[in-house]
């Protein structure tokens, strides 16, 4: 894995407050700009598409965002545990690699059973819905 360059603490936390007003004040318009766009040309099965990469992308940032809570709640800390907090990762895929090893704590099985209860097998169809886009991305 690459190693991140490193910036002030200054400097990161001033591109962090650029970046929660941008998205404070312009996702709602591209969102109803993307809205109206498919509903004018016709395309609504694009915007199933476009809804679930929201989705994902949403996601992704809330497993950085809310790594050290998510880590901290939904983990048991062993050799094999997965942490949260890959920004290229949604929390689905990280519940379901530590499902597969067993260190998910009481909260974190909650939680896994929970999402499979909404879509079947959610937690590892994710790792490999993650898997496919890695593979995507690296062609």
């Amino acid at each position: 894995m690459k190693k991140e360059p490193t910036m002030s603490l200054f400097k990161s936390f001033l591109l962090f407050c650029i970046a929660i007003l941008l998205l404070i004040f312009t996702t709602p318009i591209g969102f109803l700009y993307a809205l109206l766009r498919q509903l004018l040309f016709g395309k609504l099965k694009t915007l199933s598409i476009y809804f679930l990469e929201v989705a994902i992308s949403i996601d992704n940032t809330g497993n950085v965002i809310m790594q050290y809570l998510l880590n901290d709640l939904l983990l048991i800390k062993r050799p094999t545990t997965y942490y949260f907090g890959n920004k290229k990762e949604t929390i689905s895929s990280v519940i379901g690699k530590n499902s597969l090893t067993n260190t998910l704590s009481p909260l974190g099985k909650a939680l896994n059973a929970f999402l499979n209860w909404i879509d079947k097998d959610h937690s590892f169809n994710s790792i490999m819905y993650d898997v496919r886009l890695w593979a995507r991305d690296n062609d």
